[in-house]
């Protein structure tokens, strides 16, 4: 991608001038307009993952965005990940009420009781699926048959908000004892870990997601 040229006096280059220059020169999504979300576009959104650790913290950062956006979690993703342990499912089940406190006091994440109560839950279920099902990126991959769904849309409101997909993934999680993973969180879920390709056929990383596994 192209560089903002450098100032006479040697200096870093103007972040504004080079924020400009991202930002006009390349198509992206609609939603992708700012410094927190566009290297999260350009670098994750979309792209397959199947790794059981990965898979678990976008489900519970999902989860958390309940209400809220998803610049909110993208700015506070960083501290979700060093007080949860890394999404560390085994750990994560293991929570009892003095860490549940220390979450609540927690200004780096949202506290907010049900969503800090159902990540645990979350992880028990979460460790029971594993060892039904051999891996939670077996058991959840197999919504989309197994491979990524490639849809075409020109317009952003042509994007559905969920799909009998989701529709499937929500209920039978719930069945498992998940929660916050509604139909709609789960088709989120589903766009940012790549079982569903929904950039826009404008965007760059349309083409680009193919074939990329985390």
């Amino acid at each position: 991608m192209p560089r903002a040229p450098a100032p006479e006096d040697g200096s870093l280059f103007s972040f504004p001038i080079a924020w400009s220059l991202l930002v006009t020169e390349t198509i992206r999504c609609h939603w992708a307009q700012k410094p927190i979300n566009i290297p999260y576009h350009d670098k994750e959104w979309g792209v397959p993952v199947h790794d059981d650790r990965a898979l678990f913290e976008f489900l519970i950062l999902e989860g958390a965005q309940a209400g809220l956006s998803w610049d909110t979690i993208l700015l506070k993703r960083a501290r979700y990940r060093e007080v949860f342990d890394r999404f560390d499912a085994q750990k994560i089940a293991r929570y009892d009420e003095k860490k549940v406190r220390a979450l609540l006091a927690d200004p780096g994440i949202i506290r907010n009781r049900l969503k800090i109560a159902s990540t645990i839950s979350n992880a028990q279920a979460f460790l029971k699926i594993q060892n039904e099902f051999g891996s939670f990126d077996s058991y959840l991959w197999k919504f989309v048959g197994g491979k990524p769904i490639q849809n075409s849309w020109k317009l952003h409101k042509q994007v559905p908000a969920k799909t009998k997909e989701s529709d499937a993934m929500s209920k039978d999680l719930q069945k498992h004892g998940f929660r916050f993973v509604g139909s709609t969180i789960c088709y989120a879920f589903m766009q940012a870990t790549g079982m569903v390709n929904d950039h826009l056929v404008t965007c760059f990383r349309y083409v680009e997601v193919n074939g990329k596994i985390r």
